[in-house]
């Protein structure tokens, strides 16, 4: 995620804080060097000219120029103007004083709609809620049964009522349906064009206006750069856009769209998609994403992401066989499945303050995913037995563990060797802990 964009931020930092004292043209030399770096990144001319102008106002005072960490000052700057830029603070999904509550999602063809449509049912059904999908889209071949596959898949009822009847009725009739059965919110999946035009927008403003949505929310695809920042504004003068949410953040590079599209239309981004599963997508923080982008870590949603995934019970149990040195591979492949539910590994460790500028130091090496498949693979290759007595798997066990894997007895005895450091290196701080040398010992956070 915008990761030229940070390294070449980042870049520009490690030149300021190099000189120890800054001068005004030195402050004026970086501030040229981030314009360039954002023009590159495809945000926005007047955005970048307005911040870049903010961020110089506010560096070449003297109590930024004459202070003893100067660069620091400099560098808290661009993050405060770069949290602004994103929008400030969180923008929280409205509600509705009487539910439903109805949003309705909109945009062009090809932008993620339905599939952002599930992702936000799943969201909702995971904080307690009881969403309804709806179908509105009577055009596009197959786009129901895509609803349908995709709601089926979190767990989500959809509404439809097949192609002869008009997408206003519909959104009509699936409200007055999640009214009588409970539903707390709508999320109604319109069908969009392959571009603007106003057979578009009169159909989705005849939408907007029989049903009042609590929630109009624009789908755009954040990899595109100004163009979604185009769609966004042509989007923005014919209805009443309440936000947006940017799908394929996770892949984009450069960060034009999401550090231009607040700024020019004056709407929030609400959600951000950030990765293919149904389940990635979450609430957009500016502070985060801009802590994020200048590589300072983001260690609340990582904090937030680990609460998901760990199961409390679980973690209490796990702490009590770490203390009493009873940690086997069934613990250590439960730990596997934990940890692999926060996500990919190297956009996890991307949140974790100054991993990435480590990566880069070394080259930008990259997370091997298929290691950690491959060592569940030989996890689950395991009889119950061994798994619970480790020191039972001789030779002739790690072959055909090696074969009922797909791998290799090599692959076989790295598993176990990082099994054997991890159960040594908890064992020594828990033995810290009762030396009163370390603070207490808590899960997963050591």
């Amino acid at each position: 995620m915008f990761e030229s964009l940070s390294a070449k931020l980042q870049d520009v930092f490690r030149k300021l804080t190099s000189r120890g004292k800054l001068t005004e043209a030195d402050v004026t030399e970086a501030c040229r060097q981030i314009r360039l770096v954002l023009l590159e990144a495809d945000v926005n001319f007047r955005v970048v000219k307005d911040f870049v102008a903010r961020i110089r106002e506010r560096a070449v005072g003297k109590a930024v120029l004459e202070s003893l960490t100067p660069a620091q000052q400099v560098i808290k700057i661009v993050n405060e103007e770069l949290t602004e830029l994103l929008g400030g603070g969180e923008a929280k999904l409205a509600g509705s004083p009487r539910p439903p509550a109805v949003y309705l999602l909109v945009g062009l063809h090809g932008g993620g709609k339905t599939t952002t449509a599930a992702k936000l049912a799943s969201l909702l059904h995971r904080q307690g809620h009881h969403p309804l999908l709806v179908a509105t889209d009577v055009y596009r071949p197959a786009a129901i049964d895509q609803l349908l596959a995709v709601g089926k898949q979190v767990g989500v009822p959809v509404f439809e009522m097949g192609t002869r009847t008009s997408p206003v009725e519909i959104a009509r009739a699936s409200v007055a349906y999640a009214a009588s059965h409970g539903h707390s919110h709508v999320i109604v999946d319109t069908a969009g064009r392959l571009h603007v035009n106003e057979e578009l927008m009169a159909e989705v403003a005849a939408q907007q206006q029989a049903l009042d949505p609590a929630e109009v929310l624009l789908v755009v695809d954040a990899m595109t750069g100004q163009d979604a920042v185009n769609v966004a504004e042509q989007f923005s003068q014919a209805l009443a856009l309440t936000g947006f949410i940017l799908t394929k953040l996770d892949g984009d590079a450069r960060g034009g769209a999401a550090l231009s599209i607040r700024a020019v239309t004056g709407k929030p981004i609400k959600l951000v998609g950030v990765g293919e599963k149904l389940d990635a997508l979450e609430p957009f923080h500016p502070d985060r994403m801009a802590s994020r982008i200048l590589g300072m870590g983001d260690m609340l949603t990582l904090i937030e992401r680990a609460q998901e995934a760990f199961d409390e019970r679980q973690a209490a149990e796990l702490e009590r066989k770490l203390r009493t040195r009873r940690f086997d591979l069934n613990d250590f492949m439960e730990q596997m499945k934990q940890v692999s539910r926060m996500g990919p590994l190297d956009q996890v460790l991307d949140l974790v303050p100054g991993v990435g500028a480590m990566k880069r130091k070394l080259g930008n090496v990259q997370v091997d995913q298929q290691a950690i498949m491959r060592a569940q693979a030989v996890l689950q290759s395991m009889t119950a037995q061994e798994r619970a007595q480790p020191e039972l798997i001789n030779g002739s066990r790690r072959r055909r563990i090696a074969a009922g894997s797909g791998t290799s007895v090599q692959t076989v005895n790295q598993v176990l060797a990082q099994f054997h450091q991890m159960k040594e290196m908890y064992g020594q701080l828990a033995a810290m802990e009762r030396a009163g040398k370390r603070p207490k010992l808590r899960f997963p956070f050591m």
